[in-house]
């Protein structure tokens, strides 16, 4: 078990902090996230050089915000409100708060959700616990580096790599979906160091082999769990 994981500092659709302890373990010294989203691989090994990239810039913002922000700034951000978008706090903040206001979002939210509204986890959603937890692990990420980029710009470096993109099946649930896999899978195969590349069942833009079954939102057809998918380099 790796005790210098950290929790996360945001909640997104497709995240991968429950599951990153399965994944090889890495053994170089930069580890690098394509598609960064909320960094789940990341927060297991955060005192390794991390560089997260990611092409949403709301995603990019509120990762700037979290590396440079002051504890007290997080501790003062407020609680209660009707809409996020009435806060006279900055907009990667409002961002932030907004990405706690539900579940498995790829967008940050403006409203609380019913769940929250009504309570039932309060420690899940936005409030105290939550700017405590976020407020105590920022020390831990002062040398994290996330730049607004694709892929294609990142520079080839003995790195681990932990690619996790919008999936070839699911993937239209967030707003930077069109991946050309082809160009993807090269890609891939050509870093220099270890890669770990994510999918789901069914992909084939690289021979994936089974990983491991996860639980999920429920889906149309009433299933909570999927199949996913992995590539070693």
């Amino acid at each position: 078990m790796n005790n210098n994981k950290l929790s996360l500092f945001f909640t997104y659709f497709g995240g991968k902090w429950r599951i990153a302890k399965h994944y090889p373990a890495p053994t170089q010294e930069t580890i690098i996230e394509p598609f960064a989203g909320s960094a789940g691989f990341s927060l297991h090994y955060p005192n390794k050089n991390i560089l997260l990239f990611d092409l949403d810039p709301k995603i990019c913002a509120v990762w700037d915000y979290l590396i440079r922000v002051s504890e007290k700034e997080i501790l003062t951000l407020p609680e209660i409100f009707d809409d996020v978008c009435d806060l006279s706090i900055s907009q990667e903040s409002k961002w932030l708060i907004g990405f706690w206001l539900n579940k498995g979002t790829t967008q940050p939210c403006n409203i609380p959700s019913k769940w929250m509204r009504n309570k039932l986890r309060p420690n899940s959603y936005w409030g105290a616990a939550i700017k405590k937890r976020i407020s105590t692990q920022l020390k831990f990420i002062r040398h994290w580096k996330i730049e607004n980029k694709s892929y294609t710009e990142i520079d080839n470096q003995n790195a681990y790599w932990f690619i996790d993109p919008p999936y070839f099946r699911s993937g239209v649930s967030y707003k930077f979906n069109k991946i050309d896999y082809n160009n993807l899978s090269q890609w891939c195969q050509t870093r220099q160091g270890n890669v770990t590349a994510c999918e789901q069942e069914g992909a084939d833009w690289l021979p994936f082999v089974d990983f491991r079954t996860i639980k999920t939102l429920q889906k149309k057809n009433g299933s909570c769990k999927a199949k996913e998918m992995i590539w070693l380099k």
